[in-house]
């Protein structure tokens, strides 16, 4: 996943906050909580978990977990599904680093 550097002024306005339940996030999403389970199985979203021990998405999750839902949809496997968003992210951070060697060497 991308890194985000700047940190927003309250909870409410953090992407990374871990604002939503599971079961929250699931209806949400329109899917069930064991597609999100499957999610943090496959290493594409790891949920915080709250002192009692449930897992909490942050929206920056939800995103993440929307894209793989509508691969899945699409008809991919959720482990592929999970691979490919990882290889998206690291594509558009590699151009976002080739844009800024770009700009530099100008």
């Amino acid at each position: 996943m991308p890194s985000r550097s700047t940190r927003p002024a309250t909870p409410l306005d953090d992407d990374d906050y871990p604002a939503y339940t599971m079961g929250r996030a699931a209806d949400m999403l329109g899917t069930t909580p064991a597609f999100l389970r499957s999610l943090g199985e496959h290493r594409l979203i790891t949920p915080l978990r709250s002192e009692g021990g449930h897992r909490r998405y942050s929206r920056y999750q939800l995103r993440v977990a929307a894209r793989a839902r509508e691969l899945v949809d699409a008809g991919t496997a959720v482990e592929a599904a999970c691979r490919i968003i990882v290889l998206e992210d690291q594509l558009e951070e590699a151009q976002r680093i080739n844009e800024q060697l770009r700009a530099r060497a100008r």
